[in-house]
């Protein structure tokens, strides 16, 4: 007979190891969470309070850049108290709200840049219509495809794992991860693997045929079209695929650190592995997109100097 506790918190055992180094870490995480607010909260407030950055092309930015204010403010000040802390364990309640934050970042996250994706295929493919289109009532229903159905998802997830009966309550991670957390549970999980599978799944291969359908379009139209069209295709879309091969590797990187043993891994870099996607994600897009497109990097260009 499997022997079951009713746990109240969850330890986070991969802070064990860190021991002195802890205050390094903390030092890193703050500088690097201090330059994720200001940086999306920059191209936030610039999309926002000009008028001429109003095209569907920024407000996805906009929507994009407000996920990962709500990824990394899910994490970061959390992960900051644990470096500083010498208990590291989080109760029930705070553990699934964060299970929940990680993982709508990131089903939000892709599915923003499958609707990207389908923003740069008709500027690309349908330049003459693309504003008969993108009229204002098809880019608030796809930024509400892009977060409504990943909140749903995660929402089943998170429900179905807080009902699990744990038979332990330590995961080796420096946060709360639903596998880790699923795999303590003292009996049949198959309901939570079989919905994650099939929510898993599903997602991806829509979200990824959009992406893959757009861009063999967006191809076509380039080889067969002018240089001009390539080069236009080429600016438009080299921060978009970027952005989509760096949250790929994060995401990558995460898995492997669910889903294989990672114990010959040195424990800082075990970290930063996992919670990648959390750091360089928020970093690496406004960056991109700031200094890649003209208007937005034109527009910070006009504030500062009036400031």
């Amino acid at each position: 007979m499997i022997n079951s506790t009713q746990f109240s918190y969850i330890i986070l055992s991969a802070y064990a190891d860190i021991k002195l180094i802890k205050y390094i870490f903390f030092m890193i995480f703050t500088v690097l969470y201090f330059f994720i607010i200001c940086a999306n909260m920059l191209l936030i407030v610039v999309i926002c309070l000009n008028r001429s950055l109003h095209e569907p092309m920024y407000m996805f930015l906009c929507s994009l850049f407000v996920n990962e204010l709500f990824g990394s403010s899910g994490l970061f000040p959390f992960l900051l108290i644990q470096f500083l802390s010498d208990v590291h364990h989080i109760s029930n309640y705070l553990c699934f709200l964060q299970i929940f934050c990680v993982y709508s970042y990131a089903g939000v996250e892709f599915y923003n840049l499958a609707v990207m994706s389908y923003d740069r295929y008709v500027a690309i493919c349908f330049p003459l219509q693309y504003k008969t289109r993108m009229t204002n009532n098809m880019v608030i229903m796809l930024i509400v495809v892009s977060w409504l159905p990943p909140l749903l998802m995660v929402t089943g997830t998170t429900m179905l794992s807080f009902s699990l009966q744990l038979c332990g309550n330590v995961i080796n991670k420096v946060y709360c991860d639903n596998y880790s957390v699923v795999k303590l549970a003292c009996f049949d999980t198959s309901v939570n693997n079989i919905y994650g599978l099939i929510v898993s799944v599903g997602s991806i291969i829509c979200a990824l045929t959009l992406i893959f359908y757009t861009y063999i379009k967006i191809f076509k139209v380039c080889f067969s079209g002018s240089s001009e069209t390539r080069e236009k295709a080429v600016n438009t879309c080299s921060p978009h695929l970027a952005s989509l091969l760096n949250f790929s590797f994060g995401c990558l990187f995460e898995v492997s650190q669910s889903r294989f043993n990672m114990s010959n891994v040195p424990t800082m870099l075990g970290i930063f592995l996992s919670i990648y996607y959390f750091t360089c994600q928020p970093l690496f897009n406004p960056v991109l997109y700031g200094l890649k497109m003209s208007k937005i990097r034109n527009t910070c260009k006009h504030l500062l100097k009036k400031r």
